[in-house]
């Protein structure tokens, strides 16, 4: 069973960073696209960050150009950073990957860490 374990979330201030981190295990991380979900109160998750096997991201566009996904192969590990953090963001984040292909395929997800912003 493939497990995707975040940390790093907090409480931050606005104008504020942080780092998160996915550590993933049970699985060839290397040749699998990664994602970051958030999920806010009485709002539906929603796609923040993604990144391929190969390296190429693709972002939401609330977060374009302040947060940043990248992936350490060596150590299974995908990050997101984020900067200049808003109250907006406030959220549970979520890792996620789609093990499988066209015919059958699994999704897994992170148990979530909290990011809170203040104001």
């Amino acid at each position: 069973q493939v497990q995707l374990v975040e940390s790093g979330g907090g409480l931050v201030q606005a104008g504020g960073s942080l780092r998160l981190s996915c550590a993933a295990s049970r699985i060839i991380f290397r040749v699998v696209a990664m994602d970051w979900y958030r999920q806010a109160p009485g709002k539906q998750r929603e796609l923040v960050a993604a990144i391929t096997a190969g390296g190429s991201t693709n972002y939401a566009s609330s977060v374009k150009g302040r947060f940043t996904i990248s992936r350490d192969n060596g150590k299974n590990t995908v990050y997101l950073q984020m900067n200049s953090l808003s109250p907006e963001d406030t959220a549970v984040y979520y890792c996620h990957t789609r093990v499988g292909d066209i015919i059958s395929s699994n999704d897994y997800w992170g148990q979530g860490t909290q990011v809170t912003v203040s104001s």
